[in-house]
């Protein structure tokens, strides 16, 4: 018997906003349903040329009672990443706010527009700790 990862699935509030965000970590969309019976659209997105690491993106057309405004719950989606100093100053430079910044050139956490907390790792060795980050302090949850 076998099992195979499909996907994580994360209710948004404002598609256009989550979309734009993982294309900023370099998610790409990959498929997309809209569902006029249900009024929901589901938009599955992935890394370039990996089809086995979707993030469902799931959008209620009539909005999402009881959509909790801390996700923490949740845990967290995780990420490789070559330079995490490199991501986390676009992330920054296109008003992410970095929660956990890579102090130790290994590890970052942001947050998506829907409150869902994001890992950021460094692929392979550590960065040597280098400014601003490593005296840059947490903001928020991560």
């Amino acid at each position: 018997m076998g099992i195979t990862y499909l996907h994580t699935m994360v209710r948004v509030a404002d598609l256009d906003k989550s979309i734009a965000f993982y294309k900023l970590l370099g998610l790409e969309e990959t498929r997309r349903t809209d569902n006029e019976a249900g009024r929901f659209t589901l938009v599955f997105m992935s890394p370039p040329g990996q089809d086995n690491a979707h993030v469902e993106l799931t959008y209620n057309w009539d909005g999402d009672e009881g959509l909790p405004s801390d996700s923490r719950h949740f845990g967290h989606l995780a990420y490789r990443v070559d330079d995490i100093y490199e991501m986390c100053q676009h992330l920054m430079d296109n008003g992410v706010v970095i929660n956990r910044p890579p102090r130790d050139g290994h590890m970052a956490f942001v947050r998506s527009p829907d409150n869902i907390s994001v890992e950021l790792l460094q692929l392979g060795d550590d960065l040597e700790p280098a400014e601003p980050w490593k005296s840059m302090a947490n903001t928020g949850h991560w």
